[in-house]
């Protein structure tokens, strides 16, 4: 009678581990109820452990289930995540079309035009939560389809971690923030004038909170070009060492809702190799401001020259105010005894600088600190209210507004006569191979992956070779539609 008595009482129990087993939650609670059990004496010691041993192996194999599980969900992109968390995949793009107009004052190279300026499809991820890797193919690159970025990092540790492949150098906040999330359509002069993408290795880190440093060895020939080619900007070919190192004092002062970054870099550039020639543009992506004429060519008595880079930056934001300004100098050194241009000195060199100053504000509230890390304002500005009328959400988006100011010099080629430059400047203003500009934007982010964005650009300058004036100012409306994920 007692046999029959406890088979009912562990039957009931089982049931209730069943139920348990169904109920992940009601776990921990069968486990008390078979020791509550024990304690009263209905079940002994080993009839317990008989019971608890089962419950304790499915208990094992439902974690490890759950680790080896592959999740998948959408953040930001589509993004597939093992149960631990130790793996993840994601594949990501963006698409940018723009539409640029401008006034008929200078005619070179200023296409009112329909254009895809980026098309971009990465595939990115880690694994064991310490190898990250990307790769990043852009279908609409300047000569065709280019793979941007194919890089590895590892990361051991946060202090100093160790990045191979093809990625951006360690140069400039601007240049170095994601051009998803750009202030404006277009960076600004600075920008032409830094290192940018190129193959190497690097290591860098966050040694304390607030403190970010990188350090590389790069190729210095640029993105996805073997030697002997050059890039459209001023980057030359040779072996390049750049670092940069920032501070946000505000998160040294535990400050969240504020920014105030300052950061600087320095690349040295040895040139091995013809760099032909080289020009910049306008912020409006219009007409070049300058455009050299050729290099003279590597041989027995010219070895080129060096390029050495020093950079400044600053920013602070609070709340949703941001101002920020970079300055850089680009100095051109002759090797040996040699001219840099053909009539210019033997052994002379020769420096173009350029900075910019810029203020922004969210003028629906969103704070600037939200998206700033790493040393750089690289994140996704979320809007309060989103705009999504579809699904019943008539929130007014984000809308920021903005101003900049930039100006590039590089009157230090001026060869003496006022037509007689490298840039080929007239000159009729006095600028002499200088030129600025003003950029005036409204940015409305209806929502986290969509932007839409409209900038007057207004360039002062000396008219270049092949461009035929009537006044030399260039002014451009530029316009964009923008999604990303």
């Amino acid at each position: 009678m007692r046999s029959n008595k406890l088979r009912g009482i562990i039957a009931a129990v089982g049931s209730v581990l069943m139920m348990g087993a169904a109920v992940p939650a009601m776990a921990d609670s069968t486990d008390d109820i078979v020791n509550a059990l024990i304690a009263k004496g209905v079940l002994t010691e080993e009839e317990g452990a008989l019971l608890t041993k089962g419950r304790a192996g499915e208990k094992e194999a439902a974690a490890k289930k759950k680790e080896s599980e592959i999740k998948a969900s959408f953040k930001d992109g589509i993004v597939f995540e093992s149960g631990d968390k130790q793996h993840k995949f994601s594949i990501n793009g963006r698409a940018q079309l723009d539409y640029r107009t401008f006034n008929n004052e200078v005619t070179s190279n200023q296409a009112e035009t329909f254009d895809i300026r980026r098309a971009y499809l990465t595939a990115k991820g880690s694994f064991y939560d310490t190898y990250d890797f990307e790769m990043t193919y852009n279908g609409a690159g300047s000569t065709g389809s280019d793979l941007l970025y194919a890089w590895l990092n590892v990361r051991w540790w946060d202090q100093a971690q160790f990045k191979f492949g093809q990625f951006k150098q360690p140069f400039s906040m601007e240049e170095l923030g994601s051009s998803r999330f750009l202030n404006f359509t277009e960076r600004s002069f600075v920008t032409q004038l830094v290192p940018a993408v190129d193959r190497g290795a690097q290591i860098h880190g966050v040694p304390y909170k607030g403190i970010t440093y990188a350090l590389g060895v790069f190729n210095g020939v640029g993105v996805n070009r073997g030697q002997n080619n050059n890039d459209t900007s001023i980057i030359a070919d040779g072996k390049s060492v750049t670092g940069r190192a920032t501070v946000n004092i505000a998160e040294l002062m535990d400050q969240k809702d504020a920014v105030y970054h300052l950061g600087a870099a320095y690349s040295d550039t040895s040139d091995n190799h013809d760099l032909t020639a080289f020009s910049i543009r306008t912020e409006g992506r219009g007409t070049n401001v300058f455009q050299s004429s050729a290099l003279p060519a590597i041989g027995a008595t010219n070895k080129g020259y060096d390029l050495k880079r020093t950079g400044l930056e600053g920013a602070v934001a609070y709340g949703p105010v941001k101002l920020q300004s970079e300055w850089i100098k680009a100095k051109f050194d002759p090797d040996g005894n040699n001219s840099l241009v053909a009539g210019a000195p033997a052994g002379q060199s020769k420096d173009i600088t350029a900075w910019y100053a810029a203020v922004n504000w969210m003028i629906t509230g969103e704070s600037y600190a939200d998206v700033y890390k790493g040393g750089m304002f690289g994140g996704r500005m979320k809007p309060k209210n989103n705009f999504d009328p579809k699904a019943g959400k008539w929130g007014p988006g984000a809308w920021e507004i903005g101003a900049r100011y930039s100006k590039v010099d590089a009157s230090d080629f001026k060869l003496g006569a006022e037509t007689a430059d490298v840039f080929n400047g007239a000159g009729e203003d006095g600028k002499f191979n200088e030129a600025d500009a003003w950029t005036l934007g409204l940015k409305w982010i209806p929502s986290p992956n969509v932007r839409f964005m409209a900038n007057y650009v207004k360039t002062n300058m000396d008219c270049v070779t092949g461009a035929t004036c009537t006044k030399d100012t260039e002014k451009a409306v530029n316009l964009r539609a923008q999604i990303d994920f």
